[in-house]
């Protein structure tokens, strides 16, 4: 075997032993750092590539799909909204994630056509002055409409800026704010790990677990 590449292979091993084998807190923040680079420049391109969208874990950021136990407890108290707009409670439940979800669960997310998205679809895209990732579930395709189940009403221009001040628009979805759709399964409170060091800087009445 050639020196150079008896060398190359010896600096590898060094490193992997440090990385691994090496009890010392230098080797953790060594190890941490190894990791961040990885999965933020190799594991996440690749996986974006692979699902087709920018953002393919997500972690959910609020309470805004959030039902409780019982979804007929929720349905009685929510129901009356989507069949005003021709959604029966039969309808509801044959929908991906029909008793919702909560805040800190993380979902894989693939990307979709403005023509494949279905009614009852749960999909990601962007709105509002922040430009920030809203995820919630589809009540019209005529135009795109979305609303989160444990909201009372969907977030439009025509709210009031102390209601709405991100001044977010769920009613008239283009494909260019799309980012995917949920897919695959749930991880349930997963998200908490990243989510507890931005709670302290969210509104009170924000804060914690759904309820």
């Amino acid at each position: 075997m050639p020196e150079e590449k008896k060398s190359f292979l010896g600096i590898l091993k060094k490193i992997w032993n440090f990385l691994w084998n090496e009890d010392s807190w230098l080797s953790w923040i060594a190890f941490i750092i190894v990791a961040f680079v990885v999965i933020k420049f190799i594991f996440f391109p690749l996986i974006s590539f692979a699902t087709g969208t920018s953002l393919p874990i997500v972690i959910v950021e609020s309470c805004s799909m959030y039902h409780g136990e019982n979804f007929d407890n929720w349905w009685q108290n929510n129901g009356g909204w989507y069949e005003e707009r021709g959604i029966t409670k039969e309808q509801f439940q044959s929908f991906y994630l029909t008793n919702g979800f909560a805040k800190g669960d993380i979902f894989f997310v693939t990307g979709v056509k403005k023509e494949n998205i279905q009614l009852g679809n749960v999909i990601i895209f962007t709105s509002g002055n922040q430009n920030r990732p809203i995820i919630h579930r589809i009540v019209g395709l005529d135009p795109l409409e979305t609303k989160g189940d444990h909201n009372s009403g969907q977030l439009s221009l025509e709210m009031s800026e102390s209601v709405n001040p991100e001044r977010i628009d769920e009613t008239n979805i283009s494909q260019n704010q799309i980012i995917g759709k949920v897919a695959g399964f749930k991880i349930p409170y997963l998200g908490w790990i990243k989510l507890i060091f931005f709670e302290p800087f969210r509104n009170p009445s924000e804060r914690g677990f759904c309820r």
